[in-house]
């Protein structure tokens, strides 16, 4: 089935007022990747009630503080208008006499080096994914975080909405340009790029290598990938990753016309999307049930019609050739190794382009090794930091947190 023949089934069967048969064939679509996720939750309701579990989960909600740090709030506008929401974390003068021994270890000095952190968030997340690193960080280095393009707090993308013009990583690396603009228009900028805003981060050199050039100091690409991601098998057979390629793009793009009825589905089907998420997220079975629901939250909050409208621009994605515009600078390229969305092949093929950066591939990590495995990112961060000048030389930690010792430079 082609993704045209895709779209079309399911929009006939929804215009024929047979949802039900529409959402059928959705599932069987994305059936072959849920597999694995639905054998859990069918045993889950084996022994748990579905109310006991939306309990549980609104009280996940009610008490996990992932999340909740906010900072100065400001607004970019990309080229097309586009509403683009960030904060900012100022270095603050009085931090030091509240910082506990493992933090000033950490970072070491009063006075940082004016040296601004900007992060860039993945697909169907936000900038709160940043939770761990952005406390660590806190007071200690200014740093930006900010929302991408129909993502958390930032406007819907105004061409994609109004004009339908296809979202391109191009576009994303563009957004990064005007937040830059805004919150960083002077002094060194360290960039800092999960999965999709790794790629943003490559777009944005690709399109300004001048701003690399002059201002960037320091480059971390985290569970990200320069290219090929149509090559990716999402941990399936053969059989079943060619079947999810040929109708998932079509099957998102008719689901997305019918936006407000998918997300009825969503809802009521949340135990299925849960173990979903959990497997593409995270490798390890003891993730904090908290932290899982923290990533669920901000996966499911992404609107259907938005994941449809990025998915396609993936495909298209290779950026390998801006790569060398980070020779010469401080780069950490760090992935799970059980990463199935972008594995960490993908990172040893940046690193090969960077035979200068460090590479740091993380056991028992999936796709968002940053809340899986947070004192490992935060631990090469700092030293990056420290790397950049950011720091002064020797205040890294090497056993700061309980799993540091399981990262292997490569």
């Amino acid at each position: 089935m082609s993704e045209s023949s895709a779209a079309a089934a399911v929009a006939s069967a929804a215009g024929a007022g047979g949802w039900r048969r529409a959402t059928g064939i959705a599932g069987a679509a994305i059936g072959v990747v849920a597999a694995g996720a639905a054998a859990t939750v069918a045993i889950e309701r084996m022994t748990v009630g579905r109310n006991i579990r939306r309990k549980a989960r609104l009280a996940l909600d009610a008490v996990g503080p992932y999340g909740t740090l906010r900072g100065t709030p400001g607004t970019a506008y990309a080229d097309d208008g586009t509403e683009l929401y960030y904060e900012v974390d100022d270095i603050d003068p009085e931090a030091d006499a509240d910082l506990g021994p493992r933090r000033r270890r950490l970072f070491g000095r009063k006075a940082p080096a004016p040296v601004t952190v900007v992060f860039s968030h993945g697909y169907c997340l936000s900038q709160d994914s940043w939770h761990f690193q952005r406390a660590a960080l806190r007071g200690v280095v200014r740093t930006v975080h900010w929302d991408q393009r129909s993502h958390g707090r930032s406007g819907r993308g105004v061409d994609q909405l109004e004009d339908t013009v296809p979202l391109t990583i191009d576009q994303l690396g563009r957004d990064l340009k005007a937040v830059l603009d805004a919150a960083v228009p002077e002094g060194p900028i360290v960039l800092v790029g999960h999965s999709m805003g790794g790629m943003t981060v490559m777009a944005l050199a690709a399109q300004y290598p001048e701003l690399i050039r002059e201002r960037v100091v320091a480059t971390a690409f985290v569970g990200t990938s320069s290219g090929r991601l149509g090559e990716v098998n999402f941990g399936l057979p053969v059989a079943g990753v060619n079947a999810v390629r040929r109708v998932l793009p079509g099957v998102l793009k008719a689901l997305g016309q019918r936006a407000e009825l998918v997300e009825k589905g969503r809802r009521a089907t949340a135990d299925l999307f849960a173990g979903i998420i959990k497997r593409y997220s995270f490798a390890g079975r003891d993730i904090d049930p908290a932290v899982a629901r923290f990533a669920e939250r901000m996966i499911e909050s992404t609107p259907i019609d938005v994941v449809a409208e990025f998915y396609p621009a993936f495909t298209d994605h290779d950026k390998t050739e801006a790569l060398p515009l980070f020779a010469g600078m401080p780069v950490l390229v760090l992935a799970g190794l059980q990463d199935l969305v972008t594995p960490s092949e993908h990172s040893e093929a940046i690193a090969g382009l960077l035979p200068e950066a460090e590479l740091v591939l993380v056991p028992d990590a999936g796709h968002l090794v940053m809340l899986e495995h947070p004192e490992v990112v935060t631990d090469r961060l700092a030293d990056l930091l420290t790397r950049a000048g950011a720091v002064p030389a020797g205040t890294t930690v090497g056993t700061y947190g309980s799993t540091s010792s399981t990262a292997q430079p490569g």
